[in-house]
């Protein structure tokens, strides 16, 4: 720790990176297995975006349903800056049968939307093979995906918008499972 008006450094070298990085996984090795189901997603890059916080937070697959922009869609390498390349993404046509795909391989469904009965995503206690839901651009989660879920969590706002931007959204739960569980 720095003496307090001793200036921070920014660290700069690959090593030192990896180092913290490294430090950080050993301090967090108790963690949660964690995926995000994209529920008809229609912008590529915001599945580009869902790459980089998918690859921040160690996930290996995503799973994506409806007509959520696969690749090779030359938007989704803009904003995913190469995780495309490390992340397998599996899609699935139908919504509800994605969901059911996955209870079957285990995972609980917990949707990320403002529903009756939903929680503050800070005090939900996220379960060991935890998939989050993430709905539509513009109309959320649908119903026939909804009836499925084993819980829902929501981000509470404090200014006049009623959401964040569904991959902003995905990041900030994401961590939260993950590290604040």
């Amino acid at each position: 720790m720095p003496e307090p008006n001793e200036p921070i450094r920014t660290i700069r070298s690959k090593t030192g990176v990896r180092n913290l990085y490294r430090s950080l996984k050993e301090q967090y090795s108790e963690r949660i297995e964690l995926t995000f189901l994209m529920q008809d997603w229609e912008d590529a890059y915001n599945v580009g975006g869902l790459y980089r916080v998918a690859d921040g937070l160690g996930i290996k697959t995503l799973y994506a349903s409806g007509r959520t922009p696969m690749m090779p869609n030359p938007m989704i390498p803009v904003t995913s800056i190469g995780a495309h390349r490390r992340i397998d993404c599996r899609h699935v046509s139908g919504n509800p049968e994605a969901v059911k795909a996955l209870k079957d391989a285990g995972w609980s469904i917990v949707v990320a939307e403002v529903a009756e009965g939903a929680q503050n995503y800070l005090e939900f206690k996220y379960p060991q093979k935890t998939c989050i839901v993430l709905g539509n651009e513009a109309n959320g989660v649908y119903e026939s995906v909804m009836r499925l879920r084993d819980a829902a969590v929501f981000i509470p706002m404090f200014g006049k918008g009623r959401s964040l931007n569904v991959h902003v959204a995905a990041a900030v739960i994401g961590y939260q499972a993950l590290i604040g569980n």
